[in-house]
């Protein structure tokens, strides 16, 4: 008996769904940080990611009258329906053609200005994000302009583009989420009548739930099994997943009841149908396209995992930490800001070195979208990651603003974020899924150089499968001693880590970045020559190798971002948002490496594993508190490079975000006038002290303060007072219209 048999023996069979996956999207960075050797070259060599002039000109125009009209807290509290006046001006100008080409009439925009779009409309609201974002991301539009026949494309994208149609894809049903090969929503070839004559079509039953943008859809994207009992179309019976484009109007077809997700009020519902005959020319694609539909949705997902939602999360994080920040050097505790407490500079640190990192993966992911490359894996890692540390940032946010967090109205900056981002965090594959199952599961057999072909091999019937075989073993094994060897070097010598950075306080990064791909590259060779297949089924143990590969292209988008996005003059105060996000994400790639250690089942191996990394205690590099407190400090700081970190939070006059920004902008101006009066008052106090201008007018009479700087102390007063107030109701809970306090003057921030 043959190697390749005994194998075969052992080995799981690999489904038909599973197999299309694995053939599906590119591999890119996340390949050399899997083999042990991240390629900082090809990393510093990818093109850096501009907007156009026309993709500027959308911002500058369309998107930021759209930001005008949006009020989000009447949406939420008042509305039922996105109004149609919104729905119309998006379509009037093409934001559901975002990725339309101009040759249909769309905007053909790049993924970096996809995402960056999405994130601007999503500092606004969640569901004017998502309704803009569905049609640019899995669905129809994509599904059509990758695998739709020249007529289906020429019929359906000119109206996407411009919103006379709506699209919606179906996918998810009531007994099947994201295991696409359990649906049982079924397409039976037969013949049917469709414009008079009797044609070849499918029968399709189906019952769908979950469905963004399906009650106002007039187009269905539908996915479903294929079965060909009679023979019609072959011997073959099981055809495989398939994807069609159903008008709303054709027979049969059931859109429009609506789900409620999260109060957010985009919609969001269910489509049913039962025996639609549906023509061949239905099939996106046409018929030859038939069984081919999980390998479609597979390859188009790059955009809803790579872009949209990934940049749902950036833009939470930048809208609660640009608030949160503003707002707790405002508020003041004791005579202290509370921003300057070490209990809250501890969650500002966390949050500017989080928000950092994820506008780094975020530029970096669409770069690579940008390339023409659809890297499945890398769009996973970011859709987990981006959407949970959104979430964690956020969630500092009402901590740190308090009551000011959960206290409804148009002046609060947290509230609608924090009910909608746990919907980011719930599709495009639910977090948990996605973490312990896709990105290691897909990783290993993409980005390994031989596991791939490997396993084919393996399942392979044809003739010299057994040679090919062994050629592919003898490589593996070669390719798991030297990484064994690289491993034991960089975990024992550490000048043999290397560096190519120019920047000395990027080296030790970088040099700790190859240690950690070293030991994972190691760590996953052993554990698939001892569990095999069943490292499949050990979620817990494949999502930490998972994480280590996540956290180490996190770490390349922290290098990246830093070394060539941001401005040597600005460097000095990036550089502590940079050393607090790649220490954070080296420290928990080094925490999932030695948790797979100590859980890894095999003991032999285990202490294997513990010699070959230097993997002895539990113990991790810590950050220092003398780093946090200086990022909190530089955080609260109206400096060039906290601007460009919260780019993505689009203010309107009068709205929450400028309120606070108005306060924080006026606190820095009067500051050395602030410092005069309390050294002031420590000489002599004033009694009594009745109010704030109180004490400036005696300041005045004192002749600590002139009248101009009174008038820009007091005017600062005001914006303070309009910033920590909330929003108050009457019994009734109606909206009090006088919110702010008739001596308060609101006067742009120089």
């Amino acid at each position: 008996m043959s190697i390749r048999t005994t194998f075969k023996k052992v080995l799981p069979p690999i489904s038909v769904t599973e197999q299309e996956a694995l053939d599906a999207g590119d591999v890119w960075l996340e390949a050399s940080v899997y083999r042990g050797v991240p390629d900082m070259a090809a990393l510093r060599n990818v093109p850096k990611a501009t907007l156009s002039a026309d993709e500027q000109a959308f911002i500058d125009g369309p998107l930021r009258e759209l930001i005008k009209m949006v009020d989000d807290y009447r949406l939420q509290e008042d509305g039922v329906h996105v109004p149609q006046e919104i729905l119309d001006f998006l379509g009037k100008n093409k934001f559901f053609a975002l990725i339309i080409p101009k040759a249909y009439g769309g905007l053909e925009f790049s993924p970096y200005a996809n995402s960056t779009i999405v994130s601007k409309i999503a500092s606004r609201s969640c569901a004017v994000a998502v309704t803009v974002m569905v049609p640019n991301s899995l669905g129809p539009g994509e599904l059509l302009m990758h695998y739709g026949t020249k007529a289906q494309q020429e019929q359906w994208l000119p109206k996407l583009a411009v919103g006379q149609d709506m699209p919606c894809f179906a996918l998810t049903g009531p007994d099947a989420g994201s295991d696409a090969g359990a649906i049982p929503d079924v397409g039976v070839v037969t013949k049917g009548t469709w414009e008079g004559k009797e044609v070849l079509g499918l029968s399709v039953t189906w019952d769908k739930r979950y469905i963004t943008l399906a009650p106002i859809a007039t187009v269905l994207g539908l996915a479903f099994k294929c079965l060909d009992p009679d023979g019609l179309l072959g011997d073959k019976v099981e055809l495989g997943i398939t994807c069609a484009l159903i008008p709303k109007s054709h027979p049969g077809v059931q859109l429009g009841n609506r789900h409620d997700p999260m109060g957010m009020r985009f919609y969001n519902g269910t489509t049913r149908g039962k025996d639609v005959f549906i023509p061949m020319d239905f099939i996106i694609g046409g018929q030859k396209n038939i069984g081919r539909g999980w390998q479609m949705l597979v390859s188009c997902l790059g955009a809803g995992r790579g872009i949209s939602l990934p940049a749902l999360g950036t833009s939470t994080a930048q809208s609660a930490f640009k608030a949160a920040t503003e707002y707790s050097f405002v508020r003041e505790q004791f005579g202290v800001p509370i921003g300057r407490f070490e209990g809250i500079q501890e969650k500002l640190a966390d949050m500017a070195g989080k928000t950092y990192l994820l506008e780094a993966m975020r530029q970096l992911t669409t770069e690579g979208l940008g390339l023409g490359l659809k890297p499945s894996v890398v769009t996973a890692m970011a859709k987990y990651h981006m959407t949970e540390l959104g979430r964690e940032v956020l969630q500092h946010g009402m901590d740190i603003t308090a009551g000011k967090a959960i206290q409804q109205g148009p002046q609060n900056t947290m509230a609608n974020g924090y009910k909608a981002q746990p919907i980011a965090i719930t599709v495009e594959g639910a977090n948990i899924l996605t973490r312990s199952l896709m990105i290691f599961g897909q990783g290993t057999m993409r980005c390994h150089p031989y596991m791939k072909e490997l396993v084919e091999q393996i399942h392979s019937n044809e003739k010299g499968a057994d040679a090919k075989f062994n050629s592919l073993l003898r490589k593996t094994i070669g390719f798991s001693v030297a990484n064994a060897f690289r491993s034991l070097g960089k975990s024992y010598l550490p000048f043999t880590r290397g560096s190519s950075s120019k920047l000395p306080e990027v080296r030790k990064y970088e040099k700790r970045l190859n240690k950690v791909a070293s030991n994972l590259a190691t760590m996953a060779d052993l554990a698939l020559l001892v569990l095999g297949g069943d490292l499949k089924k050990a979620e817990m143990l494949s999502a930490r190798l998972g994480d280590m590969m996540s956290y180490g292209y996190m770490s390349m988008a922290a290098i990246r971002f830093y070394e060539q996005k941001v401005s040597e003059t600005n460097r000095v105060d990036a550089k502590p948002y940079f050393e607090y996000g790649i220490q954070w994400a080296l420290q928990q790639a080094e925490q999932a490496q030695k948790a797979f250690v100590a859980n890894f089942p095999n003991t032999a191996v285990r202490g294997l594993m513990r010699l070959l990394t230097a993997t002895y205690s539990n113990s991790t590099h810590a950050i220092s508190d003398d780093l946090v407190r200086e990022l909190s400090e530089v955080s609260l700081q109206n400096n060039a490079f906290r601007k460009e970190i919260t780019h993505l939070v689009e203010t309107k006059p009068g709205d929450g975000y400028d309120i606070n920004y108005q306060a924080f902008v006026a606190k820095h101006a009067v500051m050395p006038m602030l410092r005069k009066i309390q050294k002031a008052l420590r000489a002599q106090p004033v009694a009594p002290a009745t109010d704030f201008a109180g004490i400036v007018t005696e300041m005045q009479k004192r002749g600590v303060l002139n009248q101009t700087e009174a008038d820009a102390v007091l005017d600062y007063d005001a914006k303070r007072r309009v910033a920590v107030r909330v929003d108050e109701y009457d019994f009734d809970l109606n909206l009090l219209t006088d919110e702010v306090p008739a001596e308060v003057e609101h006067k742009p921030a120089a």
